[in-house]
């Protein structure tokens, strides 16, 4: 049955007096105990290297735009990822000037320990924006400094390596795609220079202008036809209204008036047209006609002054006549020029029945080159601000790691120190005899009060009879207590005298 809490602290200290050897023997075994833990605790070194991040140096606004530096977006999981890497990690753990001679002929076996020893005790902390640390700690002082100064070097090294081989392979990459790109458009301009060297009926909207301005010149054509067989039938009617010839009386020498007139008319004809011409050839007919009556009448032996009727074509008619022959070759030129604009206009429909079945072909490939100039124009643009990045990270330039903080000699170890463990030691001690006593209380079943009875039974409790001692028992109690007291202050002093020599170094 537990006790009840309110007596436990009056039943630890009856406890505590019964059992004084016990108490001191559980304090000197607790407190020894810890002090030794204080001397068999493997002690820890560290040292670090801070480093800094310079990523707003005076070439990044210069360069904004133009050249893109290499970034690194969570740099202390980005370093510590970098340093555990197998190559820097086998250039640690093989330096000489760590561990000494023959520490570059390990075998495999020795050789991973040791890197996993390295992993182990490697830490990187983040110090703010622009700061994190690189810090190893170990049992040896010396090493942990050696080490963690090794491992800021090779950081240094690694990270400025790599960012100069990711901005060569950047810039070979994109190189290589400019290249590609070179040979592809050359390729499709080729093509397309076959393809309308072979194809000259021109382009579709040029197609569509010729055929429109033949089926205009074809509008007009018909529309003077029409205009011209009107006019026909007009001269026509005209023709039928009017009489050929007509009967004048005439001497013979208004034969050579009339002769000396038309002759002066067909030379005036002939300035201006062929012989060919219906009017000439008309006129050429009348003279000779009237050559011929002039030639009988001076035969007949009729003189000058005699006069004689004759049949003379009539100048409306042959008027008309020359009108309505001139309009009718108008009529056939015009029907020549529909036929050659309809023949035309037929051509025209097979080369635009060409250029269609070509157009698919050619906008392949039109598209194909301007989409291939675009890429290759931006990544024209691309190679240029790759090779000024690539030159920016040879010349140390754009994101940079410079060491702020160079690795410290650790002059005392992390974690817990040996006084803490001397201090903590003692305290226990003290403690240590009251808490067991206490954990005993709760387990033990013997009945230690008159409410503990009462509450388990639940049978009231008339009186309680309290320990008496006799006086030899108080006297031999004084005495016991006297020696236990003794042994205590003789087990601090002790363990006072042997921490404080551990902390002056005596031990």
């Amino acid at each position: 049955m537990a006790l009840p809490l309110s007596h436990l602290p009056g039943e630890i200290f009856r406890e505590v007096r019964v059992r004084k050897w016990h108490a001191v023997l559980v304090f000197a075994l607790v407190s020894f105990g810890v002090l030794a833990l204080g001397f068999l605790w493997p002690y820890k070194y560290e040292s670090e290297v801070v480093i800094f991040v310079d990523d707003q140096n005076i070439i990044g606004p210069l360069m904004e735009g133009s050249a893109v530096t290499t970034e690194i977006n969570d740099r202390a999981s980005a370093a510590k990822e970098l340093l555990w890497s197998r190559n820097v990690m086998n250039e640690v753990a093989t330096d000489t000037a760590i561990y000494g001679a023959g520490a570059d002929e390990l075998d495999p076996e020795k050789l991973e320990g040791r890197i996993a020893v390295l992993r182990k005790n490697l830490k990187v902390r983040p110090r703010g924006e622009s700061f994190f640390s690189i810090g190893y700690s170990a049992e040896s002082p010396m090493q942990a400094f050696r080490i963690a100064q090794r491992l800021g070097q090779a950081f240094i090294e690694a990270s400025t390596s790599r960012k100069k081989a990711e901005s060569r392979s950047a810039y070979e990459f994109i190189d290589k795609q400019v290249r590609s790109y070179e040979r592809q458009l050359s390729d499709v301009e080729g093509r397309l220079k076959v393809f309308l060297s072979e194809n000259v009926d021109g382009t579709e909207q040029e197609a569509n202008q010729k055929m429109a301005g033949l089926r205009g010149k074809l509008e007009l054509a018909k529309l003077e036809k029409r205009e011209l067989g009107t006019r026909v039938a007009s001269l026509e009617r005209q023709l039928g209204n009017v009489s050929s010839t007509f009967r004048q009386e005439r001497t013979q020498d208004a034969y050579q008036t009339r002769i000396r007139s038309m002759q002066e008319q067909l030379d005036a004809l002939r300035l201006k047209y062929h012989d060919t011409y219906p009017d000439i050839v008309i006129l050429q007919e009348q003279l000779s006609e009237l050559r011929k009556q002039r030639a009988a009448a001076i035969a007949g032996g009729s003189s000058s002054q005699s006069v004689q009727g004759e049949q003379i074509v009539n100048p409306l008619y042959q008027e008309l006549s020359a009108d309505l022959a001139k309009a009718r070759t108008d009529i056939e030129t015009v029907n020549t020029r529909i036929q050659s604009l309809e023949d035309l206009i037929a051509e025209q429909v097979v080369r635009m029945e060409r250029i269609q079945s070509n157009k698919a072909e050619y906008s392949e490939l039109t598209r194909d080159m301007e989409v291939n100039k675009q890429i290759y124009d931006d990544l024209l643009k691309r190679r240029e601000r790759a090779r000024v990045s690539m030159h920016l990270d040879i010349e140390g330039q754009g994101l940079n790691y410079r060491i702020n903080e160079t690795a410290q000699f650790p002059l005392a170890p992390s974690g817990p120190q040996f006084f803490q463990f001397a201090a903590a030691g003692l305290l226990l001690g003290l403690i240590a005899p009251f808490g067991a006593i206490a954990g005993l209380l709760q387990v033990d079943p013997r009945v230690r009060a008159k409410s503990q009875l009462e509450g388990d039974s639940g049978i009231p409790v008339l009186i309680e009879i309290p320990n008496i001692r006799t006086p030899f028992e108080k006297r031999r109690d004084r005495r016991v207590t006297m020696s236990v007291i003794i042994s205590a202050a003789i087990v601090a002093v002790v363990y006072i005298a042997v921490a404080v020599s551990s902390v002056m170094g005596v031990f």
